[in-house]
């Protein structure tokens, strides 16, 4: 398997610091994300607002501002480098968390989350660009994996603390209290991590022109491989969306649960299987990808495929108490909550990881960027907006069980991600067998 040009290969401590404090960033970015998940109840509340508007909020505005101002950035970190990009954007993200605290209309808390948005856009592509960048071939599916515990880490910490914080002290300081480490962290960024900037594009095209946004935007959407893994990414990332956003809901009304209750069930458990799925994910990739390359995409595929029935089990399964943790009642159906947690995230760290061997540096970002927009314009987009909407849909026929079946329904998505996974393995396996991976001129049609 061949990496990209320019990639260092000694590691050192400075660079595990670097991925440390990445990862960091990247747990309070989903916290700032998902924290609204476990606010929603009171926020209906206090707005009177339905759940197709709390899906507006939390999905559709969030999603199209993030997409607007994806490519951007992620162009911006493959020409000025990184660091800047991200901590700068770790900021603004935080200080508009913050913000929305203070929000005493709907529309303006609307507004403060679309600054989140924008500030977001910052964030993850430019980090994983960076994370590669740190990385050789052989090592990066196991430094993406420890980056992308953020989501999982973040639930952990942005459910069960906010709910806490949201049932004891109100919402509104709860958006106070996860929002201001970031603004720390992206100092701490800023001014402590050392980094290289990307090659320019001289150094691994030959010459400086080129460089046009379009050009590259044509270039990278001419790789079939490139265009399946996006396909794949976006609609694990709708149900993923969906399900971050809803669950804690669902728990609250089909199975009598509090809100911090819920916060500390999806958070706590949820957050840590999928940590620990995670990690596994990316150290099985990397030994399996020795053998053969199509693995990369081969092990996200197997994950999806397992998660359908387990996710079903969990959102179908009738309500009934599994055992006691002290006066907290485990559901029944919290039980298929932990295994689906568990897979359901193995389609990210290889995902990412094969966007890393397709590009090189100074196309990664943009490569990386394009891929998150897709995600998060369908995913954040139109995943918690759907299951809103079916939810309001089906409440006239079964009631407060309306969600239930609103998010089941969206659990066969990863079915037809795994299709979108297994069409690209074997274009993908031919590239990189093939030695264009390395190529910042035209792609392959592989």
């Amino acid at each position: 398997m061949s990496t990209s040009p320019g990639s260092p290969h000694r590691v050192t401590w400075q660079t595990h610091y670097a991925l440390f404090m990445l990862a960091t960033i990247y747990v309070f970015n989903y916290i700032d994300r998902l924290v609204i998940s476990i606010l929603i109840e009171p926020i209906k509340l206090e707005f009177g607002v339905s759940d197709t508007q709390i899906g507006l909020l939390s999905g559709v505005a969030f999603a199209i501002f993030y997409t607007v101002f994806g490519f951007p950035f992620g162009r911006l970190s493959d020409r000025i480098g990184r660091k800047p990009v991200i901590a700068l954007a770790c900021i603004a993200w935080s200080v508009m968390t913050m913000l929305c605290g203070v929000a005493t209309t709907f529309a303006m808390l609307l507004l403060f989350r679309i600054g989140v948005a924008v500030g977001e856009a910052g964030g993850t592509a430019p980090s994983v660009a960076m994370v590669s960048d740190l990385y050789p071939a052989d090592k990066r599916s196991r430094a993406l994996s420890v980056f992308l515990m953020g989501p999982s880490l973040g639930a952990v910490f942005g459910l069960g603390l906010g709910g806490w914080i949201a049932q004891t002290y109100g919402w509104r300081t709860a958006f106070f209290v996860i929002g201001a480490p970031g603004v720390l962290l992206g100092l701490l960024l800023l001014l402590t991590v050392r980094t290289q900037r990307p090659p320019s594009p001289a150094a691994t095209n030959g010459s400086g022109a080129g460089e046009n946004w379009r050009r590259t935007l044509s270039e990278l959407l001419a790789v079939p491989a490139f265009l399946l893994v996006v396909a794949a990414g976006t609609l694990a990332a709708v149900m993923g969306y969906a399900m971050g956003t809803w669950n804690p809901s669902f728990l609250i009304r089909s199975h009598g649960l509090t809100m911090q209750d819920a916060g500390l069930l999806v958070g706590l458990g949820g957050g840590i299987m999928s940590t620990i799925g995670t990690l596994l994910c990316g150290t099985l990739t990397d030994r399996l990808v020795v053998r053969d390359p199509g693995w990369q995409l081969g092990v996200p595929a197997i994950g999806c495929l397992i998660s359908v029935p387990i996710g079903m089990g969990f959102y179908l399964w009738p309500a009934g108490v599994a055992f006691h943790v002290g006066s907290l009642a485990i559901p029944e159906a919290f039980l298929f909550y932990l295994g689906f947690s568990f897979t359901a995230t193995w389609w990210a760290v290889p995902c990412f990881g094969a966007i890393s061997h397709l590009f090189p540096p100074n196309r990664l970002g943009q490569a990386t960027a394009l891929f998150v927009m897709g995600m998060t314009l369908f995913g954040v987009g139109l995943g918690p907006l759907v299951v809103g909407g079916l939810s309001d849909l089906f409440a006239d026929r079964v009631g407060h069980e309306a969600l239930r079946y609103a998010l089941a329904s969206t659990v066969v998505l990863y079915v037809l991600t795994a299709i979108c996974l297994l069409s690209a393995l074997p274009r993908y396996r031919r590239r990189l067998l093939g030695g264009t991976a390395v190529m910042a001129g035209a792609p392959a049609r592989a």
